[in-house]
């Protein structure tokens, strides 16, 4: 740059705040605002109507011909409206508490529950060690699988008497007769699980010197986990099962008693309701431990 370029760039005159500002608006970007997101419920009632419509249509479907079929004089079941007046107090009232075998079916089904979830644990914690055990060892399986065999296809309530007589008290043979019950799906299917475990991985756990509970908790519960679940959600059903019938003789405030002493007071309308209640906690138990292994095994429990 020459002398005289030099002198007149240092003797522009600068420029004032209003070129300035007039400058940097011209240069100004206006974004474009974007649009208001609307609220999709489609896909909401989409699968509401998929899932809920068709057993609510058949559910009304079934009520409509049990009134029907039971309306006539000289039945002997009560129609769905009779059960209505019958049961009030039970269908409206599930947690009303009167006094200790005065409360609702609600209380009940709890009191039942915590049998049941004694009994399940114990359960699944022995069955999936035991089921491993059979499945890792050839040994094991041939000397304890045709003992598990004979003794899974024992009715629940056969195991009743040994129970009462061993522990002299009702409730932990209650919890005995789920125990017992509840077990051999969990064994059986964690059996095949085990067996099942590809080759590949148990190479890896030589090439890591996996000692047998490192091997345990990392390769051979994570593996079997789809199989595991699924003997758990047969077992959570047996037990439900077994709770009941094992109430309706070992007494107490439970469900399945009330069920023996509905029938025993001819109260029909009663038992009628406290099979649904039984027949709802049984669905939602089912799907709560299925949901529990899809969330564990990332959705790939088998069904």
């Amino acid at each position: 740059m020459t002398a005289t370029a030099r002198k007149a760039d240092q003797t522009a005159t600068p420029k004032t705040v209003s070129q300035v500002s007039s400058d940097k608006s011209a240069t100004v970007v206006v974004m474009a605002q974007r649009p208001a997101r609307k609220l999709n419920i489609q896909p909401a009632l989409a699968a509401i109507c998929r899932n809920v419509l068709p057993p609510l249509v058949v559910l009304i479907a079934l009520l409509a011909i049990w009134q029907i079929a039971c309306s006539h004089p000289g039945a002997t079941l009560p129609p769905p409206s009779q059960v209505w007046i019958d049961s009030y107090d039970l269908i409206a009232f599930p947690f009303f508490d009167y006094g200790s075998q005065d409360i609702g079916l609600a209380w009940r089904v709890l009191i039942s529950l915590q049998r049941v979830a004694i009994g399940f644990g114990l359960a699944a914690v022995v069955g999936v060690f035991l089921g491993a055990v059979v499945g890792q060892s050839v040994w094991a399986m041939r000397g304890l699988d045709p003992i598990f065999q004979i003794l899974r296809t024992v009715p629940p309530l056969a195991w009743l008497p040994l129970s009462l007589a061993a522990f002299q008290n009702s409730n932990p043979s209650a919890i005995f007769v789920i125990f017992i019950t509840s077990i051999w799906p969990v064994i059986i299917n964690t059996a095949v699980g085990v067996r099942n475990i590809p080759d590949d991985y148990r190479n890896i756990a030589r090439v890591l010197r996996l000692n047998p509970l490192e091997f345990f908790i990392r390769i051979m519960v994570p593996a079997a986990a789809p199989y595991i679940f699924t003997g758990l959600r047969i077992g959570i059903g047996l037990s439900w099962l077994a709770i009941v019938a094992a109430e309706m003789l070992t007494g107490g405030v439970g469900i399945g008693f009330f069920i023996w002493d509905a029938w025993n007071s001819s109260r029909l309308s009663d038992i009628i309701v406290a099979l649904a209640y039984i027949g709802v906690t049984g669905f939602v138990l089912d799907k709560l431990v299925g949901l529990l292994g899809s969330v564990i095994t990332r959705g790939t429990t088998k069904n």
